[in-house]
Formats: structure tokens, sequence, C-alpha cells
């Protein structure tokens, strides 16, 4: 049942986002006199609109969607339970040490995985979340090091850098499929079936290739920074602890849920090219050389 949740509500924010570009796009296209055949320049236009457009509504939402996705429950900032303060206090100081200018929000979702993520469209409204089974199998050493690695990424902007970089892949990938499948079916493009169909395909496959040598890549790269940063911020005895802990718990981070696993601080093995996190054991190694 809650896979069924997770599945509808991804397709229903994807519905929701393009409605509402459609919808953005439909209203500029009358006020402006926006003629529907304009060449490339238009075509241009068009795919940054839609490439920028869901990147940037997804990052907005964020917080929203991965709250109700994963059913984060937030921390009151009053609250005056000695163990939720605790973990409030941990973010506060680790938050002070990055000079964000506004205090994360913080929340747990449930759950039996070791894991923890920060999402939020900028430094000033920013999330935290950290899974019940994170808190339940560290110690406070290693949670520290974990929401240091967090508090890097809010502080290091990565939020907002992976939406401009999606952005740009996007933009590219509507622009090159629209001239490949031009050019594959000639005058047959009237046809809206061939024409839809042949576009996903091509779009699929660019997606793909972006995400193999450009996404994940710079993904793996700003997990390497995080960790530098949960170092100088929490301590590197601990940032490697808590990298040790997950090393060995390895089958209870969840990474089957693709569209919230690239926030979090690990992942399971999977393809290399594919992976959006570096090997935890190479992590380790490049914490301990001081690289």
């Amino acid at each position: 049942m809650a896979i069924a949740r997770r599945i509808f509500m991804f397709f229903a924010l994807n519905l929701l986002v393009m409605f509402m570009l459609t919808l953005v796009l439909s209203i500029l296209i009358t006020v402006f006199h926006i003629p529907l055949q304009g060449g490339y320049p238009l075509l241009i236009g068009y795919c940054v609109f839609f490439g920028f457009g869901g990147a940037f509504i997804s990052l907005l939402m964020s917080k929203w969607f991965v709250r109700r996705r994963l059913g984060v429950q937030m921390i009151d900032p009053n609250t005056h339970d000695p163990a939720l303060r605790q973990l409030l206090d941990i973010v506060h100081s680790l938050a002070k040490r990055a000079q964000l200018p506004n205090m994360p929000e913080v929340g747990i979702y449930p759950g039996q995985e070791v894991n923890a993520f920060a999402t939020g469209s900028s430094k000033n409204n920013s999330l935290v979340a950290i899974s019940s089974g994170l808190l339940t199998r560290m110690n406070r050493e290693q949670i520290e090091g974990v929401l240091g690695h967090e508090i890097t990424h809010i502080a290091n902007g990565d939020m907002v850098t992976m939406a401009l970089l999606q952005g740009v892949i996007n933009s590219l990938v509507y622009f090159i499929a629209d001239i490949i499948t031009n050019s594959l079916l000639g005058d047959r493009r009237n046809s809206f079936f061939m024409n839809d169909i042949v576009m996903m395909i091509v779009e699929n496959v660019l997606l793909l290739l972006g995400m193999v040598f450009i996404i994940a890549p710079y993904s793996r790269r700003r997990e390497f920074r995080a960790d530098a940063g949960g170092a100088k911020y929490a301590g590197r005895d601990k940032m490697i602890s808590a990298l040790r802990a997950l090393e060995g718990m390895q089958a209870l981070v969840n990474s089957q849920d693709r569209s919230v696993a690239t926030l979090k601080i690990s992942s399971r093995p999977r393809l290399s090219l594919f992976a959006t996190h570096p090997p935890l054991e190479e992590r380790i190694r490049r914490l301990e050389s001081g690289r």
C-alpha cells in the first residue's frame, strides 16, 4: 500500500508540474501573441522553459514532496522532549559552524533504513530529515557526522546547483530530441502518435546519457565535498565513524526509492556508471588520507 501511494504521488507531482508549465506557457503565448511556428529560436525558448521550469518547480516543492512521500514528522523547535531537543541542538550547532543564514527545519521519517538527507529550495529554506532507523542504530558521534554531511550539502547550495544542472540537461535533451525526431520522421512527423513515440524514446536515451556522463559524476563529487564538510564541522573522526557504521549496515540503506535516493547520505552499491554516491570504502579512504 505504501509503495502504491509513493508511485501515485510521484506521477501526480510530475503531471502537476507539466500542467502548470503548459498553463503558464499557454497564457504567455496568448498575452504576447507568440507564434506557434518560429523556427529554432522559439524551439530553444520552449526547451529552456520546460527544462528549467520543471527542475525549479521540483526544487521549490522538494520539502513538501519528501515530507509527504516519506512521512517526515517535523520536530517542533520549542519541543521539551530531551532526545528531540538534543537532535535539534546538534543540527543548530552544525548550522552555525557552517554559517547558514537560517536554521534548517528538522524531521524524522519512519523506517528501518539507516539514512538521512537534506533538501529545500535554498540555504534560507532547508530541511534535514533523519530516519528513525539511523537514530536507533548510531551513537551520538556518528549522528553528528551524518548531520555534518547534510549541513554541508545545504551550505554548498547543492540543491540549487543540482536543479540548475538538471535544467541544463533537460533543455538540451528536449532540443536535441526534437531535431533528431524531425530528422528521423521527416514528413511523417505530422503523425501525432508516431511523433510522440519516437520523441519519448529519443528523450529517454538522451536523459540516460546525461545521467551517466554528467549528473551521476557530479553527484559523486558533491558527496566527497559533503564528507569533507562533515569532517570540518563535526570532526574527521566522527565523519569516518559515521561512514564506517553505514558501511557495516549497507543492507539497511534503502535506495529503491529512486526519486529521493540522490538526496541521501548513502545508497546501495549499483552499476558505477549510474551511481550517485561513491563507494563508502573510497569515501572513508579519502577522509583518512586527508584528501
